[in-house]
Parts: C-alpha cells; sequence; structure tokens
C-alpha cells in the first residue's frame, strides 16, 4: 500500500464516520450510502476498505439485516482491558467515570491489555459488563517461564500476572524448550470459559539462570526497542563529533559553569552557573543540552524517539531514547567541549521570585565535571579532602547553596509537597545476582540540581504559556474527591487530619510536616502519594498540584524524554524567528498525540523499571528463607498483610496461614481483627516476620508473623 493510497483511505475513513456520527444518519448497507454519497464504481474498493477497517476497529458494526451502525448506538464500547490475577478485570472507557466490572466468566478471552468492545450488563456502584468482542491485542508476544508436561506439551506462566492465564503449549509447540527457559509465546487460540488459551513458542530467550536473561525478559515483556533500526544508524553518520556554526548562538565559553551528576552518569544534559550580583540578587543560568539541533523533525532519529519516549533505568542498564553517538557524545555536555545548548538565565531575589529572565540559543564550555558526592562532601564537611581540589569553585558552590535553600524554602511556603520516600538500590555482582539492597542516598547536591531544574521549567513554561504558544506541559491535576475522603479515614485511625483546604497542595505538606519523624511517617507518605492522580503531559496548561506550580514543563532533559526534546524544537524555532503561522498550525494539530505518548511511554518505563527491582530483590531474598526481620506493616488486603522491611523488601503475610485465629478484613481501618481474639494488625503496626518463600519467577515474597512488636516494646 503506497502511502498516497494510506491517506486517501484514512481521508475516506474520516468522512465516514462524521457521515455515522451525524445525528439524522440511519443504519443502511453500504450500496445505500454508496449511492447517497455519490461514489463511483471505480471507488468502491476504497470504500469497502474503509469500511472494513472501521469495523476492525470495533467503531462500527453490521446488524442483522447488514446495516451499519456505529458501536456506541448499539450500547457497546471500546477500552483497554485490565487484567488481575485472580481472573476478573476492568475496561477502561474514555470518557466514563468508572472502570466498568469484568467478571472472569465474562472476558470471552480477552487478555490482560487488549483492546476490546464491552456491552454493559449491569450498573451499581461499579458499572459490570461482558466483552463481546477483542479489537486488537494487546501484547504481540508474551513473555514468561516454560514448564514441561510429561506428554510433550507444557505451560507457559506468563511473567505479567494480570494476564489471568497460564497458555498451554501444545506438543510439537515448544521450539525445543526446557523447564526454566524464558519464552516469547503467541496465541494461537484465545481462552475459554473451560480452557486456557493455547499458543506457540516462538522465541527461546534463554534460560532463567543465564545472566541478564531475567531483565532481558522484562524488556521483551514491556515490548521496549534495544536496538536502533538501519536507518537511524545511517543517519548518525551524518552527525558530526563536534560543534559547527556557531550563528546566531551567545557564547557563554568563558562562564564558570559546571555538571553535577551520579558518578556513572555519561549523558549530561544540564550544566548550571551561579554568581551572586551586586544588588544582592541571584544570576542562576541553567544550560541544557541542544538535542534538537541534531534530532531534526520527522527524520529517522525523531521518529525513533518518539516511539521510545524516555531512557529506560533498569537495575542492570540504561535503554537509552537515543544513541549513544548523541546522549553520551556530541549532545552530552561533557567538561572542556564546546556544545551547544538552550539556556534559561534567570536573575532571582532573596525571596525567591525570578524577577528577570532569558531564554537564548547557546554555546558553553563546561569547566568541571562534578559528582553529587563530591560537592556534597564540600559543602557540609568542614575537612573535605576535594578542598583543594576544588578550591576555585567553592564560592560558587557556597552561592549555589544558599540559593537552593531560598528556593526550596519558597516553594515550601506555596504549598509544594515534599516526599521523602527511601528508594531502594540494588547491588549486583559482576554475573547480575544480587548481593546487596540498600537505600539510595540522597543529599545537598542532589537537591540544588533539582531546584535549578524546577525554576527552569516553571520559568520556561510560564513564558511560553503567555506568549500563546503551542507548547507541552507537565500536568498534576487534584486528586479525587473520593480518594481523599478514604485517605482522611486512615488518617484519622492514626489521630491525623488534613487541615484547611484539600485541594490545596498545602494541607498536605503541612500533614507531612506533622509527620516527620514519627514512625508511621513513611507509611502515610505512601498512602497520601497513592490518593493522589499519576501526572501526565498535556498540550495545554494545567496546574502541577504537587509542585503548587501554575505553570509547569520539562525542559531540562531531552537526551532522554522526549516531551523536552519535543519543546525545545518549538524554542529553537520561536528563537530563530521560523515559528510561523504554518508552524503553529502544525504543532497545534500534533502535540495532542505527542503528550499521549509520552505519557504512555513513562508509564511503560516505570513499569518495567519497577519489575525489574521486584524481580531482583526476590531473588535476593531467595537465599535467605529462614531469616528473620523486622518490619512494618504497609498495607492490609482482604488477602493478606504486606510488611516492609528495614531495606525497603516487601512480602505478604496471607490471611489463611494465620491459623490462630479467624481473621476479619475492615477496609475503612486498613486492619485485621481476629474474630475471637480481637488481636488486630493494622498499617504502620511494627511486625518481627520469618521469609518462608520467595520467587523470582512469581516476583512475590511470603513472610510469617512470629510476633507483634507493640510500642511499649521498641527500644
Amino acid at each position: 500500500m503506497t502511502e498516497e493510497y494510506k491517506a486517501m483511505l484514512e481521508e475516506k475513513k474520516e468522512k465516514l464516520w462524521a457521515f455515522f456520527n451525524d445525528k439524522d444518519y440511519n443504519p443502511m448497507k453500504v450500496s445505500d450510502i454508496a449511492f447517497l454519497l455519490g461514489v463511483p464504481s471505480e471507488d468502491m474498493p476504497l470504500l469497502e476498505e474503509a469500511v472494513a477497517s472501521l469495523e476492525k476497529e470495533g467503531k462500527i458494526l453490521f446488524t442483522k439485516k447488514g446495516k451499519i451502525a456505529t458501536a456506541e448506538s448499539m450500547q457497546l464500547y471500546n477500552g483497554t482491558f485490565t487484567g488481575n490475577e485472580r481472573g476478573f478485570g476492568f475496561v477502561r472507557v474514555e470518557g466514563f467515570e468508572s472502570d466498568i466490572f469484568i467478571h472472569a466468566s465474562a472476558k470471552n478471552g480477552a487478555m490482560h491489555k487488549d483492546t476490546v468492545q464491552v456491552r454493559i450488563t449491569g450498573s451499581g456502584k461499579r458499572p459490570e459488563g461482558e466483552v463481546v468482542k477483542i479489537i486488537e491485542r494487546g501484547f504481540k508476544t508474551i513473555i514468561g517461564t516454560y514448564t514441561a508436561s510429561k506428554n510433550g506439551s507444557g505451560f507457559v506462566i506468563p511473567d505479567e500476572h494480570k494476564t489471568g492465564y497460564d497458555i498451554y503449549i501444545p506438543s510439537g509447540a515448544s521450539l525445543g524448550a526446557v523447564d526454566g527457559h524464558k519464552v516469547a509465546v503467541k496465541i494461537t487460540k484465545p481462552a475459554t470459559d473451560k480452557y486456557s488459551p493455547e499458543g506457540k513458542v516462538v522465541e527461546i530467550l534463554g534460560h532463567i539462570n543465564d545472566p541478564g536473561v531475567d531483565i532481558l525478559s522484562v524488556i521483551r515483556q514491556y515490548e521496549i526497542p534495544l536496538e536502533f533500526p538501519s536507518d537511524v544508524t545511517a543517519q548518525l553518520e551524518h552527525i558530526p563529533d563536534s560543534v559547527e556554526d556557531r550563528t546566531g548562538r551567545a557564547d557563554y565559553t568563558n562562564l564558570l559553569t559546571v555538571t553535577i551528576d551520579g558518578e556513572d552518569a555519561k549523558d549530561l544534559d544540564d550544566a548550571v552557573s551561579v554568581e551572586k550580583l551586586e544588588n544582592g540578587n541571584y544570576r542562576l543560568s541553567v544550560f541544557i543540552a541542544d538535542v534538537s539541533h541534531y534530532v531534526t523533525e520527522g527524520s529517522p532519529l525523531d521518529k525513533e524517539a518518539l516511539k521510545r519516549g524516555t531512557s529506560v533505568y533498569l537495575v542492570d542498564r540504561v535503554i537509552p531514547m537515543l544513541p549513544h553517538k548523541l546522549s553520551n557524545g556530541i549532545c552530552s555536555l561533557n567538561q572542556g567541549e564546546d556544545r551547544f545548548s538552550l539556556c534559561c538565565i534567570m536573575e532571582i531575589d532573596q525571596s525567591g521570585n525570578v524577577v528577570d529572565s532569558e531564554i537564548q540559543k547557546a554555546v558553553i564550555n563546561v569547566n568541571r565535571r562534578m559528582s553529587y558526592t563530591v560537592v556534597n562532601d564540600l559543602l557540609t564537611n568542614e575537612n573535605s579532602v576535594y578542598k583543594e581540589e576544588y578550591e576555585p569553585l567553592l564560592p560558587m558552590f557556597l552561592q549555589m547553596k544558599e540559593l537552593r535553600d531560598i528556593l526550596l524554602q519558597k516553594r515550601r511556603n506555596r504549598g509544594a509537597i515534599e516526599f521523602e520516600f527511601d528508594e531502594a538500590q540494588i547491588i549486583l555482582d559482576q554475573n547480575g545476582k544480587p548481593i546487596d539492597i540498600i537505600k539510595r542516598p540522597r543529599n545537598v547536591a542532589t537537591s540544588i540540581i533539582e531546584e535549578f531544574m524546577l525554576a527552569a521549567n516553571e520559568t520556561v513554561a510560564e513564558r511560553f504559556f503567555w506568549l500563546d504558544i503551542p507548547f507541552v506541559y507537565r500536568t498534576h491535576e487534584a486528586p479525587d474527591e473520593e480518594k481523599i475522603a478514604s485517605l482522611k479515614e486512615v488518617l484519622a485511625k492514626f489521630g491525623y487530619f488534613i487541615k484547611g483546604n484539600s485541594e490545596h497542595p498545602k494541607a498536605f505538606q503541612q500533614l507531612l510536616d506533622l509527620l516527620e519523624g514519627k514512625p508511621e511517617e513513611m507509611l502515610l507518605q505512601r498512602l497520601i502519594l497513592r490518593s493522589f492522580k499519576r501526572a501526565r503531559y498535556t498540550a495545554s496548561n494545567g496546574m502541577h498540584f504537587g509542585l503548587a506550580a501554575q505553570y509547569y514543563c520539562h525542559f531540562t532533559s531531552p537526551i532522554r524524554r522526549y516531551p523536552d526534546l519535543q519543546i525545545h524544537r518549538i524554542i529553537s524555532r520561536f528563537l530563530d524567528g521560523t515559528l510561523d503561522e504554518g508552524a503553529i498550525e502544525h504543532y497545534k494539530k500534533i502535540l495532542e498525540d505527542v503528550a499521549s505518548k509520552c505519557s504512555a511511554n513513562e508509564r511503560r518505563a516505570d513499569d518495567a523499571e519497577n519489575d525489574t527491582d521486584k524481580y531482583k530483590i526476590a531473588e535476593y531474598m531467595e537465599e535467605r528463607i529462614g531469616n528473620e526481620y523486622v518490619g512494618i506493616i504497609s498495607s492490609v488486603t482482604s488477602w493478606g498483610i504486606y510488611v516492609e522491611l528495614e531495606n525497603t523488601a516487601e512480602g505478604m503475610v496471607s490471611l489463611s496461614s494465620l491459623t490462630d485465629d479467624k481473621y476479619i478484613f475492615d477496609e475503612k481501618t486498613l486492619s485485621v481483627m481476629g474474630e475471637r481474639s480481637h488481636k488486630t494488625y493494622t498499617v504502620g503496626d511494627k511486625l518481627k516476620i520469618k521469609v518462608v518463600r520467595a520467587s523470582r519467577i512469581a516476583r512475590i515474597i511470603d513472610f510469617e508473623i512470629i510476633e507483634k512488636i507493640e510500642r511499649n516494646q521498641e527500644k
């Protein structure tokens, strides 16, 4: 199919879809539609193909009389199916307030992430429905672990537990897989009420015990591209190794600038400089790699970057959005190398207000590549061993610390929410085996960069909002009232209350201040976070609730995030004077789709990162079966008690394993209580537990309660 024919087909589909949605349309046959629309006989194949495509997409259907009706006119709705390991699922339909509950017997072969068509069968607290059609499979292949049977057949246990089924592999369809092989399976027969789905093994990734196969399985499960296609590598041949034409760029190569990153970072996309002015204000210069200069719109590099959406940071590797020649080379703000950048230069007063700013295209040359560890030591240790080496930079670092304190205080004053979570850092040996789990360090140096990047992101977003130019914003909406009501009930149990207006972030920051240093701090912080909506990318400005920011975007990481690259392209055209009416209309047309794709790819990356962490933590605990630990109850459900250990590993105590009594779950108080003994286990309780089971395949850890540690037992 030629590009010209594809365009004609899409145009015909758009016209037909508008015709079918006209308020005066009544179901009719294809021949009647052709007559009414005056379609000549030579165009009938195109009309029929457009109709077939709309039917395949689930937008229309044929009645028993062969007439075409829209799906919604027949009370059928298209959405995305989300499975549950216990068999049931939900369908999210755009525009519906609630997801549609799908009983296990009403899935009709639907699997996790499938695009499906549903019919509403009941209503109540949540609508119920049944799947009537699978429009598109969510996964081309399913990744899982192969288990052989005696008769030559076998089963594959999917890595994604929400799949809801094990997949039967008939004899001769295993590709020679043996027990423990990680495989890719293609579904050949959908599931029925009585039988699991059938499939065939199309690829063997390796054995579960082979180094790297576990992480490769997650990568394949989420369909994250590893290799760059040939047209991208071909384009790289034309990318220069050094900066060339500097026309139209401000020269900051003589300005004292540094990068501050982790020790292992190679894609350095931000550099900073701070200078205290005679009037007492600060000049903060934030320089960001000008990736858009090299990744031009519509090029193979650009299309692949949009497809990936973000770099993915897994426990043992980074899967970059851009090839290393760009991310680690010409785009990276490497020490001693001239580099192109977009910069946001801000004058900030003693109250943290940006009183003046300028956004420019620039060329810079970074003086020193610093690490968080070294900068933190210089700022917090009077006897730092790094003082002599970095003596010329120390005055600027001290001014950075001053400015950071001012910016942080301003954000806190306006109500920005500061969560202080312990993040797991999993230490692997050379074969990828986990040997330790520690808490990821946070320090004043990381905070300096965070505050400076936040300031630049807000400044850029506000500038382009008032210019009324198409843009991509980072939006975080206020939480739903229903979730806040549930949160308030749990908080009250601990003696806490949300004061003031819960629609304002300041109410939550005041609560977090009260929690600081308390035993239940981490647990209640997580419950608060779970009650919030997820931040997303949008083509229109919306307040960022968590940051208490009226304007916000992602400007500072174009090497690893596509939204940043997208707005860099718009900013560059504005600065060059080439953002004409045609360009503005073009961006108005594409940005909503770009924002949606980037939000989806961000979720994919987050899920993959979480899964690899869970996998490695479970593998780590496999060798610690029988060990005893002290942990805190992080969540309680109708089926189990979740306990988080000091090293951030989380496991579950199944209610069925509590044999001393029958325990009843209370959703309002997030607790279980014994019917006879009235013994309770609730969120925040401290327990001594034993590890009884851990499975990296299932990514689960099971605990057994040894004793509940009462408050008066703690030393």
